[in-house]
């Protein structure tokens, strides 16, 4: 399994935004990376500058939302529709964007499940609940 470095993930984020400015092609992941680019605007700046964020702390304690993690989670979503992983999640997502009429927010909304079940990974060394998170995706259907 992939299982990049934070700084491997941030280089991975500045060079897809310097390849989509410099009007070069994009493979593989770096396309839907680049449409989660694009859906935050916020960011653009931070992308523009990679010596001045490469090291960059992010604390939730400091009230920051951490971009990287933040656009690797939308990359994660975009992978796991991609293949319906875990088995069902197309039609849970599904369910979110008619729920929430509009991709981003509906992709928001999942990112909080998916937060919130690889938070429950971390705070009880356990395997990924994939029922849990799937019932979560339901209960922001709703």
């Amino acid at each position: 399994m992939f299982n990049p470095s934070r700084d491997q993930v941030r280089q991975f984020f500045f060079d897809v935004w310097a390849k989509y400015r410099a009007g070069q092609p994009l493979t593989g992941a770096e396309q839907p990376a680049l449409e989660a680019v694009l859906a935050h605007p916020e960011y653009h700046a931070i992308l523009e500058h990679p010596e001045r964020f490469r090291d960059r702390e992010y604390r939730p304690e400091d009230g920051e939302t951490n971009p990287f993690l933040h656009l690797a989670m939308h990359l994660a979503l975009s992978e796991q529709l991609a293949i319906d992983q875990p088995p069902g999640i197309r039609t849970h997502y599904q369910r979110l964007l008619t729920r929430h009429g509009d991709a981003m927010a509906a992709q928001h909304a999942a990112l909080e499940c998916l937060a919130e079940a690889i938070w429950q990974v971390q705070r009880h060394a356990a395997p990924f609940d994939a029922a849990a998170y799937l019932a979560c995706l339901d209960q922001h259907a709703d």
